[in-house]
């Protein structure tokens, strides 16, 4: 099966001509025959080289406004017939059909044209008939037919003309199928996920193109890989690869500061998906030290995160931490040569994107599939429960701290004060557990909790953690309310000057 098979035609039909001029030289080189269509004819006979049309060999010229040129008999009949089989080529010589052996393809750009919000009926014309046919039909044949499917390909195919003038081996053809199978699959994928974008047919398809390997999974016993386009989120300037667990918790603190987003200097530091310190203020460089004293203990190896660029003044004060990743939308030149200091420091910055309004994750034999919490608590949604009313700069920290909470692991408490985490207990089986690790943790710390506010990602059942919170300092609480005991907090608060708001939406975390 290793015997090369010498190419003596192709079929070139493209979107994208950038890349294929020295395909088709060398072709030409090569003395492979070429057949085309529409703009790639064009193309290829203004670059002097010969060409014949698709309608030559079918008697037929390409009709409903282009929507009709290669669907043919004579074509597909050239790309599928069994070269070894005497029938086929018996029937080949009966009607005349010019046997194929190279299909090159790049289909339309049809998620682009959607990225772009163009009309629906511009988006409908980008649905790639021809081309995926084509595509199809090589990809089968790769017994005797080579199919290059995209742009992204030409180069590869190139070398391969220029490595064996010209042969291939099975294995190379099965290669190119692999690819073009995996190039039709993510089409009819993205056409249905835009038209059923209302979710009507219940059927799950989600398809990325990139991948890349990582060094091994969540532990080093595991294998573990990344689908998708991380550098259209992030532009890489400095360190190692990451890693698996290094993109969940980037993948967490980008939503986290996604909250922020266009607010005051704000930083934040993760460990395991959690923030263990957040901090909002004037400048940078104090957003980043009062982050740090939530907890200077967890921060080390953590994931640092800002919503504004990050300056020469900071930047010397991270250069003290070991940590594993620090992302902002923009690094002063000074900053970023002080931080690439360590060479295994990733350094990247976020781009300014839309981020993915649904999550997936594996669940059983299947996946579960859910939009996700772009629910934000804000001050029109608070709902006073108490006859005490929380001051303004409560009304502010409990808004601060209803983010923080929402991005923690459940069950969850969070403490804040002054635009300032203090502590929050994270992923504990009983929210009294949750409420008295936050306590524990923030005396730790030496915060004084007099005067500061705890949120809660759920509602309470019970009066305890109210009082457990009253008798540690703090002055108003958050939650989500919709308890049928809520009255035993409410009460609770009335008789021990603690302010309740309640949102109405709970924010679990699993």
């Amino acid at each position: 099966m290793s015997e090369l098979k010498k190419a003596k035609s192709a079929l070139i039909s493209v979107f994208s001509k950038d890349g294929l001029e020295p395909i088709v030289k060398r072709l030409n080189e090569l003395g492979i025959n070429i057949y085309s269509t529409g703009g790639t004819e064009k193309f290829i006979r203004d670059l002097g080289i010969e060409v014949i049309p698709v309608e030559d060999v079918t008697s037929y010229p390409s009709i409903l406004g282009g929507r009709v040129k290669t669907l043919h008999p004579k074509v597909f009949g050239g790309i599928l017939n069994r070269q070894d089989h005497e029938g086929d080529v018996k029937e080949l010589e009966q009607y005349e059909i010019p046997q194929i052996d190279i299909v090159i393809v790049d289909l339309y750009p049809f998620e682009k044209t959607v990225a772009s919000g163009a009309t629906e009926q511009d988006i409908i014309e980008k649905i790639d008939i021809g081309g995926i046919s084509l595509i199809r039909a090589a990809a089968k044949n790769f017994k005797d037919v080579s199919c290059v499917s995209s742009v992204d390909d030409y180069q590869e195919f190139l070398d391969l003309l220029n490595e064996k003038n010209g042969e291939t081996s099975i294995s190379d053809r099965k290669r190119f199928a692999t690819k073009a199978f995996n190039i039709s699959s993510h089409y009819d994928s993205a056409i249905f996920n835009y038209f059923n974008s209302e979710d009507e047919v219940k059927s799950f398809k989600q398809s990325e193109l990139k991948g890349k390997e990582l060094r091994y999974g969540e532990n080093p016993h595991q294998k573990g890989t990344f689908y998708g386009d991380f550098d259209a989120i992030f532009e890489k300037l400095h360190g190692k690869e990451l890693s698996y667990n290094n993109l969940l918790d980037v993948d967490a603190a980008v939503n986290l500061m996604n909250e922020f987003k266009g607010e005051a200097p704000t930083f934040a530091i993760l460990k395991h998906n959690n923030a263990c310190g957040l901090a909002q203020r004037d400048t940078v460089h104090q957003a980043y030290t009062d982050a740090l004293a939530g907890d200077p203990v967890s921060a080390f190896g953590g994931i640092l995160i800002s919503n504004v660029e990050i300056d020469a003044r900071t930047a010397e004060e991270i250069h003290k931490l070991f940590c594993e990743v620090v992302i902002a939308p923009s690094f002063s030149s000074e900053a970023l040569e002080i931080l690439k200091g360590k060479k295994n420091r990733i350094l990247l910055v976020l781009k300014d994107i839309d981020l993915p309004k649904n999550q997936v994750r594996t669940c059983l034999n299947g996946v579960l599939v859910q939009e996700k919490d772009l629910k934000t608590d804000a001050l029109e949604d608070l709902k006073q429960a108490t006859d005490n009313k929380p001051t303004d700069e409560e009304l502010s920290d409990m808004i601060f701290a209803s983010k923080i909470c929402k991005h923690t692991k459940s069950n969850t408490i969070v403490l804040v004060k002054n635009k300032q985490l203090c502590a929050s207990g994270t992923g504990q089986t009983s929210r009294v557990d949750a409420l008295t690790q936050s306590i524990e943790k923030a005396r730790s710390f030496e915060f004084n909790l007099h005067g500061a506010v705890m949120a809660s990602d759920a509602f309470f059942p019970f009066p305890d953690c109210v009082e457990i919170a009253g008798n540690a300092g703090i002055t108003a609480v958050i939650q989500p309310g919709g308890s049928i005991k809520d009255q035993l907090s409410i009460d609770y608060c009335n008789e021990n000057n603690i302010a309740m708001v309640m949102t109405g939406t709970r924010h679990f975390k699993h």
